[in-house]
């Protein structure tokens, strides 16, 4: 819990700071704890939900994963959080939440993702013809309140589009994920969240920015 001054007031007979301290008037308090914590989607990686702050993927945010080359496994980092967010609802509706991918380097593979409980019904494949019209759907889709995750596959942007993107990702609830390569990795971010894989023997997975929780490799 902490404590915050809701107006100046000086006693009259005050002698010392002690005695203004002391004063329950000058202060309120308030319960931390009473503000809402924002939603998480586990990664079904319980060595990885340790590692960050509420225990899984933040929704309304940013994450930026760091690719040395594209086909590492990236999406199924992810698939246990898309297929856990289309079992809940949007704004009360019955029907699952979308799921977008924009501009993928490989075709999904349909049958794989409805085994693993993917519902296809809801989820949109983009392919744009420029960076510019894929970075504008992200943030469209970003920001409409009605998709659960959004999945962009870009070969490298400017800050002042990755600021949009988390911005809609805030506004919307969504869960923004932003694949570039490796080579972007020393370059400023605005993204809560910055991972990267390589692969060596197997794939590895090293959190480089996590805001409340502990960057560093993660065993996986």
């Amino acid at each position: 819990m902490c404590f915050v001054v809701v107006k100046t007031w000086m006693p009259r007979d005050a002698a010392s700071l002690d005695g203004i301290l002391a004063d329950a008037r000058v202060w309120k308090l308030k319960d931390a704890s009473a503000a809402p914590a924002r939603p998480v989607w586990s990664t079904g990686k319980s060595a990885l939900d340790a590692r960050l702050p509420g225990g899984g993927w933040p929704t309304a945010s940013l994450i930026e994963v760091l690719l040395e080359s594209t086909g590492l496994g990236e999406v199924q980092l992810f698939l246990p959080a898309l297929v856990e967010c289309q079992r809940s609802t949007v704004q009360g509706r019955a029907e699952a939440p979308w799921i977008v991918w924009i501009a993928p380097p490989y075709e999904p593979y349909a049958p794989a993702l409805a085994q693993q409980g993917i519902e296809l019904r809801r989820l949109l494949v983009v392919r744009p013809t420029s960076a510019t019209e894929a970075l504008w759907a992200a943030e469209q889709a970003l920001a409409s309140g009605v998709c659960a995750a959004v999945l962009l596959w870009l070969k490298g942007t400017d800050d002042r589009w990755l600021r949009r993107l988390k911005l809609a990702a805030e506004a919307g609830g969504a869960l923004g994920v932003l694949f570039r390569p490796e080579r972007h990795r020393f370059e400023f971010s605005p993204a809560s969240l910055r991972l990267l894989m390589t692969q060596d023997e197997e794939v590895q997975v090293t959190l480089l920015k996590v805001q409340g929780g502990r960057p560093g490799p993660v065993p996986l």
